[in-house]
């Protein structure tokens, strides 16, 4: 048999750039031929173990590091620092060399988490599974369909725990892949859960929170109208207020002229509600309501402290303005004395807005310890006033206790003694807990959450967006499996 012939060729791969300045190598290799007339390859070239392969321009090591920052950076964005750093290459070989680079292997997880993550929010969803122990993910799937999720998890007989949320389609297919793992529902979920269901239930009783709101007497007889505020833009011009009161004047002429609202409404250039609304108001400043008006101030939670003290006799502003700092308030002394000023020139007493539930909530759902003197002082009184509110008190601080403490078999007690009171909120929650009963005291005893999958989904968020929407799954996989 003839042995193969070889003659000597150059090769110029390009390398890792070097100061800045773009590096050439000239290589002097074999290229070998094969006699054998039937070989699918009649030429072979001689390669460099770790330096070169087989049609490669570029070296290895510069082949390597454009994939990092194919990895990191993707497309544009990777052409654009590969140029900063003195290679030039385009978007489309950035890519390329990402999409070459071999599928990478993970062990199987014995703790997998598993979340959603939104390719396009509100209309395509995706599935992330994330190994909670190493907390790196191990896989992306296309769809957030139950059937996926059921055909990965039973390639992967040796998982035993899976963290997930309460989502159904989460929870069949991780029960039909997966029968022999324990559900852990997410303690996180839980507990936004209870918060969304305790804001309902105190805005159903918003009406008792107005207990918080001293009642003012009514005076004998009845005052005059009080002056505008200087802040109104009635009290001194401007141009919104020129601007209406022209308006006012232009179509209530017209109405005396004859003319009808629809007529005027083509004629102006407005529509028709608008007209109605400047025709129905019989003087311009009853069409300006609402602003610099009932507006939310940093005072607002102060101010039934200050009502107390100013029934007590203190009318000092600047003592009240240091008595309140220490319990967290942070405006201005102005605030503080602007509106003991209007408590003292008011014809009639002046009372504070009422706590919005979302407020109350939060009181009921923080550590009674990080609360401040007036605020528990206030959660104090409406619970007094609303057993409604105090019961949701009692069931929310339990099932924090239960949480914190890894209580889960406490559950059980916990759902019948909500059944017992008229918080039909809470009784919502309490069916979709029940539903989902042993993966929620799994969640509530054992020690794995799924925290390290929510960190992954914002991950995904950031590479998605830095895409701007324009990859395709398999190179957003390859980015959040091997960056």
């Amino acid at each position: 048999m003839v042995g193969p012939r070889s003659w000597v060729l150059l090769r110029f791969p390009t390398d890792v750039p070097s100061g800045g300045r773009s590096v050439v190598l000239r290589l002097r290799v074999r290229r070998f031929t094969c006699p054998n007339a039937s070989c699918g390859r009649r030429t072979f070239v001689e390669q460099i173990p770790g330096l070169t392969r087989r049609h490669g321009q570029r070296t290895e090591r510069l082949r390597s590091t454009l994939s990092d920052i194919g990895l990191a950076l993707a497309g544009r964005a990777g052409a654009r620092m590969a140029r900063a750093v003195g290679v030039d290459v385009s978007r489309s070989t950035v890519l390329r060399l990402v999409d070459a680079l071999p599928e990478p292997e993970s062990p199987a997880p014995r703790v997998v988490g598993v979340d959603e993550y939104a390719t396009r929010k509100g209309r395509h969803y995706g599935t992330v599974l994330v190994d909670v122990e190493t907390r790196q993910p191990v896989d992306l799937l296309p769809d957030r369909e139950s059937t996926s999720l059921a055909a990965w998890l039973a390639k992967r007989p040796g998982i035993e725990v899976i963290c997930r949320d309460r989502a159904p389609f989460f929870a069949e297919g991780a029960t039909v892949g997966a029968p022999q793992a324990v559900q852990v529902a997410d303690r996180w979920h839980l507990w936004h859960n209870l918060s969304e269901a305790a804001e309902r239930s105190v805005s159903q009783h918003r009406r008792c929170l107005q207990v918080l709101v001293p009642t003012a007497p009514q005076p004998d007889t009845e005052p005059a109208p009080a002056a505008e505020p200087a802040t109104s833009p009635w009290a001194t011009s401007s141009r919104y207020a020129d601007r209406t009161r022209a308006r006012h004047a232009t179509i209530h002429a017209l109405i005396e002229a004859g003319h009808s609202r629809r007529s005027i409404q083509r004629q102006l250039g407005m529509t028709y509600r608008t007209v109605q609304r400047f025709a129905d108001a019989a003087r311009p400043e009853d069409l300006f309501t609402g602003q610099w008006q009932n507006r939310s101030s940093v005072l607002d939670e102060y101010k039934p402290y200050l009502d107390d003290r100013w029934s007590e006799g203190c009318t000092n502003a600047w003592k009240l303005w240091e008595e309140i700092v220490p319990l967290g308030y942070q405006g201005s002394y102005g605030r503080v004395r602007a509106y003991l000023h209007l408590k003292r020139t008011s014809p009639r007493p002046v009372a504070a807005r009422p706590p919005s539930p979302r407020s109350v909530a939060g009181w009921i759902l923080r550590r009674p310890e990080t609360l401040t003197e007036p605020e528990q002082l206030q959660l104090k009184n409406i619970s007094a006033n609303c057993p409604e509110i105090g019961a949701l008190t009692r069931h929310v601080r339990s099932f924090a206790t239960m949480l914190t403490g890894r209580q889960g078999e406490q559950l059980p007690d916990w759902l019948d003694a909500v059944r017992q009171d008229d918080l039909p909120s809470l009784h919502t929650l309490a069916t979709g807990l029940e539903r989902d009963r042993d993966a929620v005291i799994a969640g509530l005893t054992l020690p794995w959450n799924s925290g390290v999958v929510e960190g992954h989904v914002n991950r995904i968020k950031m590479l998605k967006r830095q895409m701007f929407g324009r990859a395709g799954f398999a190179l957003l996989r390859k980015r959040v499996l091997m960056s």
